[in-house]
């Protein structure tokens, strides 16, 4: 029955002139506003809906997006160069010193967005 939508996923920020800031400036991605909310147009031809909740925003624990790169340790590089922080998590083995996550299955590092959600790049296997 919905095999045939145009489905997209979305998650909620604080603030939505950050988060315009972040992904369209940081990360790069084309950011079109749509009735207060934006929409952020991933490779492939995705869609990911990023809509304002203010106060009751409640970053997400678990990885909301993800974006496969040819080199991680680029990716990592550039967005440690832009300012972003990356995760360290007590629970998994230590990272590297670049705070990527290895051995694990893909090479993986996460980071959060201004709002606390949680995204991660890690190696494309293909």
């Amino acid at each position: 029955m919905f095999a045939t939508t145009d489905a997209f996923s979305g998650f909620s920020v604080d603030d939505i002139e950050r988060a315009r800031a972040f992904y369209g400036g940081t990360l790069g991605l084309e950011v079109e506003d749509t009735e207060g909310m934006l929409a952020l147009k991933l490779g492939g031809g995705g869609t990911v809906l990023v809509y304002p909740k203010g106060e009751a925003h409640a970053p997400a624990t678990f990885t909301v997006l993800n974006f496969p790169v040819e080199d991680i340790d680029a990716a990592v590089d550039r967005l440690t160069a832009a300012g972003v922080t990356l995760e360290r998590y007590p629970d998994f083995p230590d990272p590297d010193a670049k705070g990527i996550y290895r051995g694990m299955g893909p090479d993986i590092a996460w980071f959060a967005d201004p709002a606390g959600n949680i995204l991660s790049v890690l190696a494309d296997p293909a």
